[in-house]
């Protein structure tokens, strides 16, 4: 019985020189981490080279490539908020604090929520250069300032009572007119964003919108019943007419109807443009809605179009329209002809996935608004008279630079010398 004591006695005495020497162990493995880590923070990294995502410069993505004169240019893009750093993160807390009693403070309950864009679609800038962004499942107009970095949010249940958005538009007054296709109207707000009027007269599915400033317009796209309404963009917002045939069974073909029009935009003469996106074209009235012209036809090549959504008009009058199948924007003049295109399906800059909206501003930049994911790219376009400049510039240096070296030359030649008989 004693000799079992004994061994027992040393048993216990070997097992707590044995935790003490694992506790030292993880004491000295932690110091050297942590004084290793700081070593590491100290030494420059090791050649690995930069990251490509840190490093792209963004003013080099032009449509078309070089040497030709760039006529589109990636600016920027958006998903939503942008979480604020901290200057310290928590660290996790191990099992030595645990044993020392040491807690970590939990987040607070009142710590802001960031919102990000999750299925984007209508799009709109005011003369501040905001840009305006319908989200139909966040129920929120986001309201972007690509110089600060700022963003607003128009929330449902604040400003006002907010479902499925899709269309925006805004008048020259900064009115904001916003389609709202599950509570079947458009809501009117003023400047600083208080509802000032609502329209729900003829509307089953109000989609797209557009302003005519010039003739005070305001065109709905119903694509519950294969419609464009045009309503007074004044108070009381009075229903003037419809063009196309109402029918509702998305399948009217003719020239002037539609089957599920989903988008619109109004040139600098009045005209109006309608994405006809079921029937894979583009048609064209005047003020007065009478039919002009139609183009478009269904393909997957470039001129061809696939289900077209988002459509504007640029400051030289061109029509650029959003191909919602093939991921890519396409740009014509107003008789159908294409010039340019852009974009096939991807995540990168220029790239796009679910392409939906497009807008115009007044200062050429161009907007497309994608929902899977949620995100917002602002290009910028450069006009006729921009590219014009351009070209007439480089074809100077071009002449100087060809002239160097003949002027050289000359100079460096002595001339003789005579001598008098």
């Amino acid at each position: 019985m004693i000799e079992v004591h004994k061994n027992s006695t040393r048993s216990c005495k070997r097992s707590l020189f044995a935790i003490c020497a694992v506790i030292l162990v993880l004491v000295l493995s932690t110091t050297l981490a942590a004084k290793e880590k700081k070593q590491v923070a100290a030494t420059p990294a090791p050649n690995k080279g930069p990251n490509p995502l840190d490093v792209l410069d963004y003013s080099k993505i032009v449509w078309p490539n070089p040497p030709a004169i760039a006529r589109i240019k990636f600016v920027s893009q958006f998903f939503g908020e942008k979480r604020e750093t901290k200057q310290q993160q928590k660290q996790k807390q191990g099992w030595m604090d645990k044993l020392a009693g040491a807690t970590v403070g939990d987040v607070s309950p009142n710590e802001k929520l960031y919102f990000q864009l999750v299925q984007p679609y209508g799009l709109a800038a005011d003369s501040k250069g905001r840009i305006y962004i319908a989200d139909g499942k966040v129920r929120a107009i986001f309201i972007y300032n690509p110089e600060t970095k700022a963003v607003e949010l128009i929330k449902n249940g604040v400003q006002a009572r907010l479902h499925l958005l899709t269309g925006l538009a805004i008048d020259d007054s900064d009115t904001l007119f916003v389609a709202d296709s599950e509570l079947k109207h458009v809501l009117i707000f003023d400047k600083e964003h208080k509802v000032v009027g609502s329209i729900s007269q003829g509307l089953v599915n109000p989609g797209g919108i557009a302003i005519d400033s010039e003739n005070r317009f305001l065109y709905v796209a119903d694509t519950g019943v294969d419609q464009v309404a045009v309503y007074d963009a004044d108070p009381p917002y009075k229903l003037l007419r419809m063009i196309g045939t109402r029918s509702g069974k998305h399948d009217l073909t003719n020239k002037g109807d539609f089957s599920q029009p989903t988008n619109l935009a109004v040139d600098s003469d009045g005209n109006l443009f309608v994405s006809d996106t079921w029937n894979n074209r583009i048609q064209m009235f005047d003020a007065d809605g009478k039919f002009i012209r139609m183009w478009g036809k269904a393909g997957d090549g470039p001129g061809y179009l696939a289900r077209p959504k988002g459509i504007a008009i640029d400051a030289d009058g061109h029509v650029w329209v959003a191909d919602a199948m093939q991921d890519r924007v396409q740009v014509f003049n107003n008789e159908g002809q294409l010039l340019i295109w852009m974009g096939d399906n991807g995540l990168l800059p220029g790239q796009f996935s679910a392409l939906a909206g497009l807008a115009i501003d007044k200062n050429n930049r161009v907007l497309t608004s994608e929902q899977y994911p949620g995100r917002v790219q602002i290009f910028r376009y450069v006009t006729d008279a921009e590219a014009k400049l351009e070209l007439a510039e480089r074809d100077k240096l071009a002449a100087e630079k060809k002239s160097a070296p003949a002027a050289k030359q000359a100079a460096q030649v002595k001339p003789t010398e005579t001598t008098p008989k």
